[in-house]
């Protein structure tokens, strides 16, 4: 019997704070495009250290590294935003502030996934997705 996870992001999420919480430095999860992301524009913003797709047979593995072996963790706090149950939709004009700009807000536009200032730069509102700091 197989867990099928209804949110996939949040259970991403969650395994990233779980594996920071027991001072795991990598997570392996099955991919999606949405997860893959998600992951890569947390690399790109500097949060995780690396991330990787790896082919497998009924779907591929997506191998995040959080952080080299003996470094500190660069995620305080990760948190899911908006939920199966509650959607949380912004306009351009009411992107939120995390932690007065220290951390980052990841938005699902038409334009794909964007950081909270990317989406405010291209004047994109859209799903709020992660709050990270």
């Amino acid at each position: 019997m197989s867990i099928q996870s209804t949110d996939t992001v949040a259970d991403l999420i969650t395994r990233i704070r779980n594996a920071i919480a027991v001072g795991k430095t990598e997570i392996r999860v099955p991919t999606s495009k949405l997860k893959a992301a998600v992951a890569e524009k947390l690399q790109k913003t500097n949060y995780i250290e690396k991330v990787q797709i790896e082919e497998a047979a009924p779907r591929g593995i997506l191998h995040v590294i959080i952080n080299n072996d003996g470094a500190n963790t660069r995620i305080n706090a990760i948190e899911k935003v908006s939920k199966p149950g509650r959607r949380v939709y912004v306009g351009a004009n009411e992107i939120p502030v995390v932690k007065s700009g220290r951390g980052t807000v990841l938005i699902s536009t038409s334009k794909g996934i964007m950081t909270g200032a990317e989406a405010k730069k291209a004047r994109l509102g859209g799903e709020v997705l992660v709050k990270v700091y």
